[in-house]
């Protein structure tokens, strides 16, 4: 009895285990979500803002939005791209690594700009745009190599993919078109009228002397002799 109960003790614990586990996997996966939305919005928001802050505001400030648009754009796009890519390419996974080392430096740079988005000081803004201008073409070059390689790569195996598939029905295509005709190959082509056997014209004279006169009463047969019969002997007439 006390096994018995030791055994739906034990099950029971198992239960409230994996209960517990489930849970907070659950909670764990809802989080993970509700964490990418809001990351999401934030980004839209502060994307948005940017592209506002190229339009209305002039001078230093505007340039620095747009050098931050057009990074975060970049290496949104090149980061998809990759991801995208390396699920049915694994080779790309170099690239990958690549990418979040140049990711890095993207980082550091657009917390560089932001900072420089509340700083007073507007001559020396000026005085540092060239350079960070530099360092944002660097920075979006090598992020848009990456991303159209990964792209000319993958285009290049549905290229491959496609041709070889077309090749192959062809072929199916032929070998179902291929069929013979038990036709004999004397027999003229379709639509060729043909002429009609003519009559050979035949004398009356000719005829007759080919053919062996018929005698009016049939002569009768003579039978077969045999080596080993003896001859009839002919009979005497008187």
């Amino acid at each position: 009895m006390d096994a018995v109960f030791a055994v739906f003790a034990l099950i029971f614990v198992l239960f409230v285990a994996l209960g517990a586990y489930m849970t907070v996997k659950v909670v764990k996966a809802a989080k993970r979500g509700v964490d990418r939305t809001i990351t999401q919005a934030r980004r839209s928001v502060e994307d948005t803002t940017l592209r506002a802050k190229t339009f209305y505001q002039p001078g230093s400030a505007g340039e620095l939005a747009e050098l931050r648009l057009s990074l975060r754009t970049s290496m949104r796009a090149t980061q998809d791209a990759l991801h995208a890519g390396v699920a049915e390419d694994p080779s790309l996974q170099e690239s990958l690594d690549l990418f979040k080392r140049l990711s890095a430096h993207g980082h550091e740079l657009d917390a560089e700009l932001r900072r420089l988005e509340r700083d007073p000081d507007k001559a020396g803004l000026g005085e540092r745009l060239p350079v960070l201008r530099e360092r944002t073409a660097q920075i979006t070059k090598s992020a848009d190599s990456l991303r159209w390689a990964a792209r000319d790569r993958s285009r290049r195996f549905a290229d491959d993919d496609l041709e070889s598939l077309s090749t192959q029905i062809d072929i199916e295509a032929g070998a179902l078109r291929h069929w013979t005709k038990d036709t004999p190959e004397t027999a003229p082509p379709a639509g060729t009228p043909t002429a009609s056997p003519q009559p050979t014209p035949s004398t009356p004279t000719a005829a007759s002397a080919q053919e062996p006169t018929q005698p009016a009463i049939t002569p009768p047969t003579p039978q077969p002799t045999y080596p080993w019969e003896k001859q009839a002997r002919p009979e005497s007439t008187t």
